[in-house]
């Protein structure tokens, strides 16, 4: 049977064996599994979109582990369907994330995906997600247990509220008060929607939680619409040093990319950021890691109906000016190269040599793919 880890390198110590820092044992209520992040020592960060906040969970002790030569796990919905008792055309995964420390990959699933009806439609938008998901070292799925775990709760000031709509979508704008997580020294960064008149907003959220959580509106200027905005939230983003300073690289709907300097994100402020590309209309850019190339880092953005697009972060700190004038061809900017990966809805780092990319196939089916990363 194809594997997702087929060899273990090494097992290089125990981890999780106490509870981390702040966390206390109790059943979180988590209204929807809208998004996941790992963070320090392996603790699992779940942004609850519906209930306007993130929780942090410890999983417990697991082996620390450096995968080899990891297989594909095919069929990943026949998997859990089996699992759940249910058909296979009704699980819908709604995010990835791989264990820094096991490797395993988890997923937050629920059983809407047969309510799917239009194509812009994210999983999000049509159900909540309530069921989390571990995937061992032989592809073989296991409901994690949240019943009694140690975990912690910070709650996101001020979530859009969810009577408001998409009007071209017809679904509440709350399925986007979460839309990526990412922790980097000290803190969790949230983007996503609130309901401040400039919706979209990061929100730090110092981690053990317990401390103040900060929030900044941003905006962009998208080219292809030939305007600042600020109703449409960062879907994915990444970190980078870029002069020196360190910036958040985000990427929005149809699809700029954007730089934020960190320093210049204040709590209670509101930012423009700087647009360094536009990579096509028409397009949600779904997931975006970094990962070492044969010529160095690189930024890999997944996409709904676009291929797997790579940005080198050199192009974008040397990139002159920003994007501030409408934008006549169908992409501009910084360059980016393309490479396959239609047909794919999740993708996480898995190790330091490759991505872990849940992709559909032309027959319909499912599989979670590790991509090697040292051809690009």
């Amino acid at each position: 049977m194809a594997r997702l880890a087929a060899a273990i390198a090494l097992t290089v110590g125990l981890a999780g064996s106490l509870p981390a820092a702040g966390l206390v044992p109790g059943k979180p209520d988590i209204r929807s599994l809208s998004a996941l992040a790992f963070g320090p020592g392996g603790v699992l960060f779940v942004g609850d979109g519906k209930g306007g906040a993130v929780f942090a969970i410890d999983l417990g002790p697991r082996e620390t582990v450096a995968l080899k030569d990891p297989k594909p796990v095919p069929d990943v919905e026949g998997r859990i369907a089996a699992l759940l008792g249910a058909a296979p055309a009704d699980v819908m995964i709604h995010d990835l994330a791989v264990d820094p420390l096991s490797k395993q990959a988890y997923l937050a699933v629920s059983r809407g995906r047969s309510a799917w009806n239009m194509q812009w439609l994210l999983p999000n938008d049509v159900a909540d997600a309530s069921v989390l998901v571990r995937l061992d070292g032989e592809g073989k799925p296991a409901l994690v247990d949240l019943s009694s775990v140690p975990f912690a709760r910070a709650a996101l000031p001020n979530p859009v509220d969810p009577a408001k709509k998409v009007p071209w979508k017809d679904a509440s704008l709350r399925a986007d008060t979460i839309t990526d997580m990412a922790y980097a020294d000290g803190t969790l960064w949230v983007a996503g929607l609130s309901n401040e008149e400039f919706a979209s907003t990061m929100w730090r959220v110092p981690y053990p939680f317990g401390g103040p959580v900060a929030a900044t509106t941003l905006e962009n200027y998208h080219g292809a619409h030939g305007k600042f905005e600020t109703e449409a939230p960062v879907r994915t983003f990444v970190f980078y040093p870029l002069k020196g300073k360190t910036h958040v690289l985000a990427a929005y709907l149809c699809t700029p990319l954007v730089t934020f300097a960190v320093d210049d994100i204040k709590a209670r402020t509101h930012l423009r950021g700087k647009t360094v590309g536009e990579f096509g209309s028409g397009n949600y850019p779904l997931d975006m890691v970094l990962f070492k190339g044969k010529s160095g880092d690189r930024l890999l953005i997944a996409n709904s109906n676009l291929p797997f697009m790579i940005v080198d972060p050199k192009d974008v700190e040397a990139f002159p000016g920003a994007i501030e004038t409408p934008v006549t061809t169908y992409v501009a900017g910084v360059k980016h190269a393309t490479r396959s990966g239609t047909g794919v809805l999740q993708l996480d780092n898995m190790g330091e040599e490759h991505v872990a990319v849940l992709r559909r196939l032309g027959g319909g089916q499912l599989d979670l793919v590790p991509v090697p990363m040292g051809r690009y």
